[in-house]
């Protein structure tokens, strides 16, 4: 297994014989006008190229002791002030990042070889944000907002089935859901935005841009 593991690789970039690449080499000059134009170019062509759920990117927080957790999480917000998701504040993550409050997130576009990682602190947005949000969202969904107590232990699948249905009862198809108290958003406010993009050898390009003060600063980085 171990072995299978070593000799599995992804060859990015389909480079010519001029030594050309059949997409133009990501540059710092890209991101002229902010971080933001690009990171909204990359992510319309990975919904072009068919790359499923394109909004979904990989938060990264620290627990009690220290240690890094990441998971899946869905971006539902992109605009000059940041990055936003929703979750429940008494999930793992939730709790996480009320006593650490600074994230990562990195989205992976495997299928256009490219990846775009955030790094800031977070707050959490206004009620009125996220009302917005939860009465875009399906019924189910907000049902299920309900229904789970979020990364709290649970006995069995029919359990957490039962409080689905308890929940339905509870709020019928002509009741209106109301947003749960401890849910709502969180918007990551960009320190740093790392573009990566794949290249032939290993040889990928990276383009970070960081906040100095109320200026942003551009750099290449080495693969």
């Amino acid at each position: 297994m171990n072995k299978d593991l070593a000799a599995m690789r992804v060859g990015y970039g389909q480079q010519g014989a001029d030594g050309r690449y059949d997409d133009a080499d990501l540059d710092a000059d890209q991101l002229s006008d902010g971080w933001l134009p690009l990171m909204r170019r990359w992510l319309e062509e990975a919904v072009e190229a068919g790359v499923p759920e394109p909004n979904a990117m990989t938060l990264g927080t620290v627990d009690e002791h220290g240690h890094p957790c990441t998971r899946t999480v869905l971006c539902k917000g992109l605009s000059g002030d940041g990055v936003l998701f929703f979750t429940n504040y008494d999930s793992d993550k939730g709790r996480q990042l009320d006593a650490v409050p600074y994230a990562s997130v990195t989205f992976t576009w495997v299928p256009v070889a490219r990846q775009i990682t955030v790094r800031g602190p977070v707050e959490r947005v206004s009620a009125d944000v996220t009302d917005e949000y939860w009465h875009s969202r399906p019924r189910g969904s907000r049902l299920g907002a309900w229904a789970s107590e979020q990364s709290r232990p649970i006995a069995s699948r029919s359990e957490l089935d039962a409080a689905l249905l308890h929940t339905a009862e509870r709020f019928p198809v002509d009741v209106d859901i109301p947003v749960r108290p401890d849910w709502g958003g969180i918007l990551i406010r960009p320190e740093s935005v790392e573009f990566w993009q794949g290249r032939a050898n290993r040889m990928h390009n990276r383009i970070r841009t960081s906040r100095s003060g109320d200026s942003w600063t551009v750099a290449r980085l080495q693969p």
